[in-house]
Parts: C-alpha cells; sequence; structure tokens
C-alpha cells in the first residue's frame, strides 16, 4: 500500500493484546491513542520492554536513567489504561537479534497469550522519508515477528515447557505502528488528549530532547495527517500483519 492510500480499520473482534517494543516512550510516539481505545472499551493490554531506555538521556548516566525511565514509562501506560509493564533487562542501544531474545519474547507471548502483538517499526526507514531507523528497533520488531511462530511452537523453546508456559498459537495479527508500509488505522479522537499525557509522562526524556520529537504537539499533528486517509478524523496508523 502507497503512503497516501486509504487506511482500512483495525480489527476489534479480540480481547487481549500485548505490546512489544525496545525502550520506554516506543509506543507512545505512535500506538498509545489506540491503546486508551482499546482499554476504554474493556481489552486487555499488557506491555513488555526489551530495555529500561538506560542509554536514552545524553546528560544522565545509564545508572541514574534507567530506573528513571522505568518509572516515567509506568507512569504513561497508567495514563492509557495499562496497569501490567514488564521490563526484560536487555542492554539499551546495543540489542542484538537472535535466540535468547526470541526465546524472551515467546516466553512472553505465552504467558500473556494475546490476539494481537502491538510492536513499533521493524523497517529500515521511517514514513515520509529516509530516515535511518535505529538497529534496536528494527532487531527487536524481527524477533517479535519471529517470536510469534515460536510461541505456538512447542518444539521451539522447550525449556519454557519446563516452565509452565505451554504453546501459544491465538496471535491473529501484528501490528505495526510507525509503519511506512501503513494499512490499517485506528480512531483516536476521544482519546486524543491522554495519548499527549501518555507522552508528557516521558519528563525527563523529553527534557534531554530538542527538534519536534520533544514537543507532544507532534502527536497531534501526526494524528492529523494520518487521519487524511481514514476520514478525516485523528488516528493512528498501523501495518496489519495476518499471523493466521
Amino acid at each position: 500500500m502507497t503512503e497516501d492510500a486509504q487506511l482500512a480499520p483495525m480489527p476489534e473482534d479480540w480481547e487481549r493484546a500485548l505490546a512489544v517494543v525496545a525502550h520506554p516512550d516506543d509506543l507512545e510516539y505512535g500506538s498509545s491513542g489506540a491503546i486508551a481505545r482499546w482499554t476504554d472499551q474493556g481489552r486487555s493490554v499488557a506491555y513488555v520492554l526489551a530495555t529500561r531506555g538506560e542509554a536514552g538521556i545524553d546528560g544522565l548516566t545509564p545508572e541514574e536513567a534507567g530506573p528513571l525511565r522505568e518509572q516515567e514509562q509506568i507512569a504513561s501506560a497508567r495514563v492509557v489504561g495499562v496497569e501490567t509493564v514488564e521490563f526484560l533487562d536487555y542492554a539499551d542501544g546495543v540489542i542484538e537479534y537472535g535466540l535468547p531474545l526470541r526465546r524472551d519474547l515467546a516466553a512472553a507471548i505465552r504467558r500473556h497469550r494475546p490476539e494481537l502483538v502491538v510492536m513499533t517499526n521493524h523497517h529500515d526507514t521511517w514514513p515520509g522519508g529516509p530516515w535511518l531507523n535505529m538497529a534496536d528497533h528494527r532487531n527487536v520488531g524481527l524477533a517479535t515477528l519471529d517470536a510469534v511462530r515460536d510461541a505456538a511452537n512447542r518444539w521451539v523453546f522447550r525449556d519454557l515447557l519446563d516452565e509452565g508456559l505451554e504453546p501459544w498459537s491465538g496471535v491473529r495479527w501484528v501490528a505495526v505502528a510507525a509503519s511506512p508500509k501503513a494499512t490499517h488505522a485506528v480512531d483516536i479522537t476521544a482519546t486524543m488528549d491522554r495519548a499527549v499525557e501518555s507522552l508528557k509522562a516521558h519528563r525527563a526524556y523529553l527534557d534531554g530532547l530538542s527538534g519536534p520529537m520533544a514537543d507532544p504537539g507532534f502527536l497531534r499533528e501526526a494524528a492529523t495527517e494520518t487521519g487524511q486517509r481514514f476520514g478525516g478524523v485523528l488516528a493512528c496508523a498501523f501495518e496489519l500483519i495476518p499471523m493466521q
């Protein structure tokens, strides 16, 4: 689908979602408005983050930034109705795609048993330009896609069975936020303000940024632009990948 094609509505016949990203703030740049809508509808959403984002603030050491960013992410999640936030404790900035990451993500999928998995952009570039995506996003995204299938196969990571984690083949879709290949969207008109507030909860991180990404108002502009492909409402877009 081209970047100016109309977007289809996201499926709504599901009850549980798991959002998997590399860092605190990743979900707030593109998904939190949709997540707020879903939790308002009574759906269950949990977060799993590969890192605590300890390398994300130039003016703070990782030892200072990690605990601070963890607390900001937990507070941000609560703004949009998410109470379960888990951290896998991979090192920020140097995440490698590989079996350990796939195993940990497969374990999370088996533990939470989602029908929908939400993740951030795993492609080489971002929408609207040639800007290079960072390695952590690409590696966690690819590992998440593979972990969905790993979670369904009892003969992959057999030690998970010893931990009581039975296979889960119930993931029906993976929704990729901030993708240059978006196909679907969610109307976030009613939850736009909470999406902005959820990003503002990352106060220390935003204080260390410059440029448009430091202004939470960026989210409203992005939602307005996405809405031009989705009936003129405020919207956030996803690339929807069927898994069944």
